[in-house]
């Protein structure tokens, strides 16, 4: 009988982070990282605040956790585009596409809020380090081109998926659509197009 017990304590207590997590994306992709409160994430899950406490011992933790779970799959998908591609143009165009098309993903926006907040140390080296995995991934598709400098320029490329990305969730003038072309015409043929 404890056992049982325990596996449905456990699960609970599984259910009840994820919600946490759920709700920590809702509150960042509304309203930016002022909107990511305890009193808030108790009030969309139905805990009270103290038991908010019982689960992240702060809002940088909250981050932190959202970072570990969400770039990981946000970097598989960026990843299985390329892979499916067969040129290395055509892998890195798959790459910026990949990452634009997210943009509506609240995952993404929750990526975005956090990003453009003030966080402590740990939480930026986080997503410093997500982020280069994202632009490792470009790298040996620059090299196959031939450039002499890849990961240079896949840093400067993902300066202009970033650019775009800040330009999509403005809501510019311009179609998402629209952004996501010229992205990839830069990625692929600079600014002579």
């Amino acid at each position: 009988m404890p056992r049982i017990r325990a596996a449905s304590v456990a699960e609970h207590r599984t259910m009840q982070r994820r919600a946490l997590l759920d709700a920590a994306r809702a509150l960042l992709s509304e309203g930016g990282t002022e909107a990511l409160t305890f009193p808030a994430l108790a009030e969309r899950t139905g805990l009270a605040r103290s038991s908010v406490y019982e689960y992240f011992r702060s809002r940088a933790a909250v981050v932190e956790e959202l970072c570990a779970v969400d770039f990981p799959v946000w970097t598989a998908e960026v990843e299985a585009a390329m892979a499916a591609e067969d040129t290395p143009e055509a892998r890195i165009e798959a790459y910026v596409r990949a990452q634009l098309n997210l943009v509506g993903d609240r995952r993404h926006r929750a990526v975005v809020a956090i990003s453009a907040g003030e966080l402590d140390a740990g939480a930026r080296e986080k997503i410093r380090a997500a982020h280069g995995g994202l632009i490792a991934m470009v790298v040996t598709a620059l090299a196959d081109l031939g450039h002499p400098e890849p990961r240079l320029i896949a840093m400067l490329l993902q300066g202009t998926v970033d650019a775009a990305v800040r330009r999509i969730e403005l809501g510019a003038a311009e179609d998402p659509e629209r952004i996501i072309d010229a992205a990839v015409g830069v990625a692929l043929h600079g600014v002579s197009r």
